[in-house]
């Protein structure tokens, strides 16, 4: 059983997705087993609640000291004996410590096709308006494991979506949505069946 602990920020639609992907057996043998989250507003602790999964708040708020923060974060992983962390639109970098303590197994759905329009400054509609004023073609979103940079670690899954002329920020950030929903529960399908072995 691989035991999934969801890192998240805001409305936690991509949450939704891997739970979804967890009750309907699309992904097999796995238990979500908490939800951490960087906001106390965030919408993702109400849809945890409606699931029955326990939900935290670790905010910068409450934890102003990072080293205070970071321990925080790793009991609770730890705690639930996390075997994947998965971050779902999670707004923070991953503490160094974190990122050592479960290298090889925290994954992060990215909203363009890494390596553009990614790292530092490129989150939310920032990615798509970017997309847009760089007159591409196609845009996407990327599930890649996370390292100590931002959006710098190996790849694991990529889809592609058009953009259109017409495009606004927000019609193109619904439209890579989708597929976010999509690769984020195939990627983590890919390690829970086994055919993605993960590092300990």
């Amino acid at each position: 059983m691989l035991k999934i602990s969801v890192m998240v920020s805001g409305g936690g639609t991509n949450f939704q997705a891997v739970i979804d992907g967890v009750s309907s057996g699309l992904i097999p043998d796995a238990k979500i087993v908490q939800v951490i989250s960087s906001s106390g507003n965030a919408f993702a602790l109400e849809r945890a609640k409606k699931h029955g999964i326990p939900g935290f708040v670790v905010s910068s708020k409450e934890y102003p000291d990072l080293s205070e923060k970071t321990d925080k974060i790793l009991k609770l992983l730890n705690d639930k004996e996390t075997d994947l962390i998965v971050l779902a639109g999670y707004m923070s970098v991953v503490d160094k410590r974190i990122v050592d303590a479960y290298r090889g197994r925290i994954i992060n759905i990215h909203p363009s096709l890494i390596p553009k329009y990614c790292g530092k400054g490129f989150y939310g509609k920032r990615v798509h308006e970017a997309v847009i004023a760089g007159g591409e073609k196609v845009s996407g979103a990327t599930v890649h494991f996370v390292d100590e940079g931002v959006d710098t670690g190996a790849i694991i899954i990529q889809e592609q979506v058009p953009v259109l002329p017409e495009d606004t920020a927000d019609e193109l950030a619904a439209r890579v949505l989708v597929v976010e929903h999509k690769i984020l529960t195939e990627a983590i399908r890919r390690i829970a069946s086994g055919e993605m072995i993960l590092q300990k």
